[in-house]
C-alpha cells in the first residue's frame, strides 16, 4: 500500500467508528487497489428484535443509486436493446425525445433549453420534487406513489428556477425522469436494466431495486432519534426508482467498489467514461456529473456520492489517485462529523494545514441577508471559540469559512466577501455568484410588535396548484400548505426583518428535508399582495394573496 498505515492500523481506524458515531449499527470498509484492506460491521440491524448488523444485511443505498442508473444509461447508449434497434434514431436521440414527452411544459420553454445531460449532471434548473411535496400539502410520513402521485408532479413542473446548464442544484426529479426514460426507451424495467448491466457484472449478488421504502428487506430498520432521547423506528412510505431505490449489503458494495477500481484505468469502461469531469454551458468545470460528486478530501480529488433516507445515512467515495475507497452504511441519521473524510485522512496520514487564527473578522460580517437572485435568506455569524473563521448558513447547513483577511474568507465550496451591507458569495460548485443585501435587524420589541395581521391570509400559486395559509398574530405566525397531496401540517414561522420570514421545515418526505423556507412578502400601496416562497432546492415559487 502507498499509505503509511498498515492493515492493523486501518483495522484500528475502523474500530473507532462505533465510538465516534454512536448509534444503532453500521458497516464500513476500506478498499485499496481492488482488495479489501479492512471491513467492520457493528451494532444492530434491528434493536427491537436484537438482530445484529452484518456484512450481508441489505440496506437502502438511496441516492448512491443515481450513479448506477447512469452506468445503465451509458451501457444502453453503447449496447441498445432490441426495442431500441428497431427505431431509426440513436439511443441519445430516443432518450432526448422521451425526456421532452415526459416534461412537455419545459420543451421550448423561454427559460432555457433543457438537454439530457442537464438531468444527470444536476444542471436542469428543475425544482426538486421532494421539497415541492411540502407545497403540495404532504405530510412527511405519508405515502407517495410512483403510479398515482409522481405523474402529477411532472405535470406541475412548468418552469425552471435557473437557466438549464448555467448552475448546479440537486434535483431528485432529474433522476426519476431519467429512470422513466430508460424504461420507456429500452422496453425493459429499471430493475432488469440494473440487474443485467450493473449488478451482475459487478458481482452484487444480493443487490436489487426496492421501489417502496416500506418494502426494504428484513431485518433492517432505520432509526430516528438520539442516544439522549432514545431511538425509534423511522417511518418511510414513499416510492422511488431512479433517484434512489436500490438495496445492497456491505458485501455488495465491496464487490461494486472492486469492480469500479478494476475498470477505472480502462478508458473504454463505463465507469471511466462516467467519472470524467463535466462542464457547465459556459465551459466552467462542474463538480457533479453522471450521478457522481467531485470534491477534495485529504488534499486529493475524490468521486462518489452519499445516500439518505429517514433513518439511514450512507456514503461511498473513491480516490482514484490512490485507488483507495471508503464505504459507510449506517441505520441511523445523527452521526456527528464527516466519517468518510476522517477515515481518508487517517489512512493517508494527512493533516490539514492550520488556518490563520490571528485574523479578526470585520464587524460587518454578522447578520441576516437576502440573496437577490434566489430570494433566499443567508445568515452569517462569528463565534469567540473559532478565531479566524466566519460561519455562513447559505445552503441548508452552516459552513465554516477561514478568513483570509478581515473582510474575505474561503472554504471548499467557494469564497465570501463582505463590503458594508453587501455579502458576496462566489460558489464554485454551484457556478454562481450570490449577492445578498443585509436585512435590517429586528429588535426583540420589533418582533413582538410586528403587524402579523398584515401577513395573515390565504395565498394561491397557480403553477403549483397549491395554497398557502398564514395564520397568527404579531411576531408569532404559522404556515400550512394545501395541494394535490392533501392538507399539510402547520409549520412555525419566525420573523427575520423587513418583510422577510422563515418557515421552518425540519422534516420532509425524503432526506434531507427542505430545512428553512424563505418567505419574502410583497406590498402594493402598503398592503401585502403576495409572497415569494423558496428553499435552496425549490426557489422562487410565487403566491398571490387572495384574502
Amino acid at each position: 500500500m502507498s499509505s503509511t498505515k498498515s492493515r492493523a492500523e486501518i483495522d484500528s481506524i475502523l474500530s473507532a467508528i462505533p465510538h465516534k458515531a454512536r448509534g444503532p449499527g453500521g458497516s464500513a470498509a476500506v478498499i485499496k487497489d481492488g482488495e479489501v484492506v479492512s471491513q467492520l460491521s457493528w451494532g444492530y440491524a434491528n434493536l427491537e428484535q436484537r438482530v445484529p448488523m452484518s456484512a450481508t444485511t441489505v440496506l437502502p443505498i438511496c441516492s448512491i443509486s443515481k450513479q448506477m442508473v447512469c452506468l445503465a444509461m451509458t451501457s444502453l447508449c453503447r449496447n441498445p436493446t432490441p426495442a431500441m434497434l428497431m427505431k431509426d434514431q440513436s439511443p441519445w436521440e430516443l432518450m432526448t425525445a422521451e425526456m421532452k414527452r415526459l416534461l412537455p411544459h419545459l420543451d421550448g420553454h423561454p427559460g432555457g433549453e433543457l438537454r439530457l445531460e442537464h438531468l444527470f449532471n444536476m444542471q436542469s434548473g428543475i425544482r426538486d420534487y421532494w421539497v415541492m411535496t411540502t407545497l403540495y400539502g404532504a405530510f412527511p410520513d405519508q405515502a407517495f406513489s410512483i403510479s398515482s402521485d409522481a405523474p402529477k408532479t411532472l405535470d406541475l413542473t412548468k418552469s425552471f428556477h435557473f437557466k438549464p446548464g448555467s448552475e448546479f442544484s440537486y434535483s431528485n426529479v432529474n433522476f426519476f425522469v431519467l429512470g422513466r426514460i430508460l424504461e420507456n426507451v429500452s422496453g425493459q424495467s429499471l430493475s432488469q436494466l440494473l440487474s443485467e448491466r450493473v449488478f451482475v457484472p459487478a458481482g452484487m449478488t444480493t443487490a436489487s431495486l426496492y421501489i417502496n421504502t416500506q418494502g426494504i428487506p428484513l431485518p433492517i430498520v432505520g432509526y430516528e432519534g438520539t442516544e439522549e432521547l432514545g431511538y425509534f423506528p423511522a417511518v418511510n412510505r414513499i416510492e422511488w426508482a431512479g433517484d434512489a431505490g436500490i438495496g445492497a449489503s456491505l458485501a455488495d458494495m465491496i464487490a461494486y467498489e472492486r469492480y469500479l477500481q478494476a475498470s477505472y484505468s480502462d478508458a473504454s469502461s463505463l465507469y471511466h467514461h462516467n467519472s470524467q469531469q463535466q462542464k457547465f454551458n459556459d465551459g466552467m468545470p462542474a463538480s457533479y456529473g453522471f450521478g457522481l460528486g467531485r470534491v477534495k478530501l485529504a488534499g486529493k480529488e475524490v468521486i462518489g456520492h452519499g445516500g439518505a433516507l429517514r433513518g439511514f445515512r450512507l456514503q461511498r467515495v473513491h480516490m482514484p489517485s490512490e485507488q483507495l475507497s471508503v464505504i459507510i452504511m449506517l441505520n441511523f441519521e445523527n452521526a456527528k462529523g464527516s466519517i468518510v473524510e476522517d477515515i481518508f485522512k487517517a489512512v493517508l496520514g494527512h493533516t490539514d494545514p492550520e488556518p490563520a487564527t490571528h485574523i479578526t473578522a470585520a464587524a460587518e460580517w454578522a447578520g441576516s441577508y437576502l440573496d437577490e437572485g434566489t430570494q433566499l435568506h443567508t445568515s452569517v455569524r462569528t463565534v469567540a471559540d473559532k478565531p479566524g473563521k466566519v460561519l455562513i448558513d447559505y445552503n441548508r447547513a452552516e459552513e465554516t469559512f477561514d478568513l483570509t483577511s478581515a473582510s474575505q474568507a474561503e472554504c471548499k465550496q467557494g469564497e465570501a466577501t463582505i463590503e458594508g451591507d453587501v455579502l458576496t458569495l462566489k460558489r464554485t460548485d454551484d457556478n454562481r455568484i450570490a449577492r445578498a443585501h443585509r436585512l435590517a435587524k429586528a429588535s426583540e420589541e420589533a418582533v413582538t410588535n410586528v403587524k402579523g395581521a398584515d401577513y395573515a391570509g390565504v395565498y394561491r400559486c397557480e403553477e403549483s396548484e397549491s395554497t398557502f395559509l398564514c395564520t397568527g398574530e404579531k411576531g408569532t405566525l404559522y404556515g400550512a400548505f394545501d395541494g394535490f397531496l392533501g392538507k399539510g401540517p402547520v409549520w412555525l414561522m419566525r420573523y427575520i426583518g423587513e418583510d422577510v420570514w422563515i418557515l421552518s421545515c425540519p422534516r420532509g418526505m425524503d432526506a434531507s428535508p427542505p430545512g428553512d423556507w424563505t418567505l419574502v412578502f410583497h406590498r402594493s400601496g402598503g398592503a401585502v399582495t403576495g409572497v415569494t416562497i423558496g428553499c435552496f432546492l425549490g426557489r422562487k415559487v410565487e403566491f398571490k394573496k387572495q384574502s
